[in-house]
């Protein structure tokens, strides 16, 4: 059974990350993605570990259920093939700033004279209402233009920081793959297309601020920005006699089960313990207080007591721990595979279900121009034009298999 957005076809102009995880999860869910390339390749095809040049271990992610297109769109017959292609698709996504868009001919009236019903979503740093809009961005730019790594110092980090994932990224493709499906919602409802902006700045301080707008939310303000929680010193794991656990005693009940259990029921009665408002106001001393207390006993020790108490506890995983987590075995998150030239790798599931319309595992990601001459016949090319464009170096084709490694 196909996925939810099968028969979506979806022209994928994106590189790096923030564009192609966008790209990969409306594959996942049964679009098909024709990934378009410069012969040089998405960026993230060369940043290692990999098993041959062009294949590195982000872009066997991100890749995964898309066909790979090479076109030159400096050139104009590279240009005319994207045009061809975008008159049979149903969306665009780009993340390039709309001025290069505009000087390569692909602005968003050029794709609509081809094709009036194309969904064109521009993904990129921000939105062009601002006079930020001809700026550069990137994941770590725009991290600290949202403020992340000034609360990390706000939380007690040494230095300022930025988060050790692509947040900004990842969460703005997330707003891609909404946005693209909600548009495909209204167009099925009124038959229009439309261009749809997705900001990364915009977006970012949306994530951040919905914590952290604190007091400013107030006019006049009612105190400082932050959520204190959040920012406490010792909200972390917390170290016990032998390594770290993770837990969370939230409400009166956990309180109360909590203090139960390590034989000081009366404390719940201190007035920093008493409410949650109370804890609320005084979070950095609580927090404080369970991380002197955590240090008595072990991991393991811990672990029992708050599954017999029933307090939200985990032990702290490393990337490793998680590769043999057994809930994720339990679900078959991972799963090994051949890929057709570099051999067994491990890819991961989708993280949704569906009862009606269930995802399937996608192809494995394609070699640099791999599907090159197929999405062109589909555009309508024949093969001597297909030839000529190749002799031309406009497009490439990467159907040349090559011997998988030994797994």
């Amino acid at each position: 059974m196909p996925g939810p957005l099968a028969g979506v076809r979806v022209i994928d102009l994106t590189t790096v990350v923030m564009g192609p995880f966008a790209t990969q999860i409306l594959a996942e869910l049964g679009a098909d993605v024709v990934k378009v390339e410069s012969r040089e390749g998405d960026n993230m095809r060369h940043v290692g570990p990999s098993r041959h040049p062009g294949m590195g271990h982000i872009f066997l992610h991100a890749g995964r259920g898309k066909r790979s297109l090479v076109l030159d769109l400096k050139d104009p017959r590279g240009r005319d093939a994207l045009l061809a292609l975008a008159r049979r698709a149903d969306v665009l996504v780009y993340n390039v700033r709309p001025q290069a868009m505009a000087r390569l001919g692909l602005d968003y009236p050029a794709l609509r004279a081809a094709n009036p019903r194309i969904l064109y979503v521009g993904c990129y740093g921000y939105s062009q209402r601002g006079p930020y809009a001809a700026r550069p961005a990137y994941d770590d730019l725009i991290q600290a233009a949202a403020g992340v790594p000034s609360l990390l110092s706000r939380q007690g980090s040494d230095v300022p920081r930025y988060a050790p994932v692509l947040l900004a990224d990842r969460l703005t493709g997330l707003h891609v793959v909404y946005a693209v499906t909600a548009a495909l919602f209204h167009r099925e409802r009124t038959g229009e297309g439309q261009a749809v902006e997705v900001p990364m700045f915009e977006a970012a301080v949306h994530f951040v601020l919905g914590d952290h707008l604190g007091g400013a939310t107030f006019d006049p303000p009612l105190g400082d920005t932050g959520y204190a929680r959040l920012l406490a010193e010792h909200r972390r794991p917390y170290a016990t006699r032998d390594g770290h656990v993770c837990v969370l005693i939230y409400n009166d009940k956990q309180w109360q089960s909590f203090f139960a259990a390590i034989g000081e029921p009366e404390r719940i009665s201190e007035p920093r313990f008493a409410t949650h408002a109370n804890r609320a106001e005084r979070i950095g001393e609580v927090y404080a207080f369970v991380a002197d207390v955590m240090k008595t006993r072990t991991t393991a020790e811990w672990l029992a007591l708050f599954e017999r108490a029933d307090i939200p506890a985990v032990r702290m995983n490393d990337v490793q721990n998680i590769l043999a987590d057994p809930h994720l075995a339990a679900e078959a998150f991972f799963a090994f595979e051949e890929h057709p030239t570099e051999g067994r790798v491990r890819r991961m599931g989708t993280p949704t279900h569906w009862s009606g319309t269930p995802t399937v595992p996608t192809a494995p990601a394609p070699r640099l121009g791999e599907h090159s001459r197929d999405v062109l016949r589909e555009a309508g090319y024949g093969d001597e034009e297909i030839d000529a464009l190749v002799a031309a170096g406009v497009t490439v084709d990467g159907r040349q298999d090559r011997t998988p490694p030994a797994s």
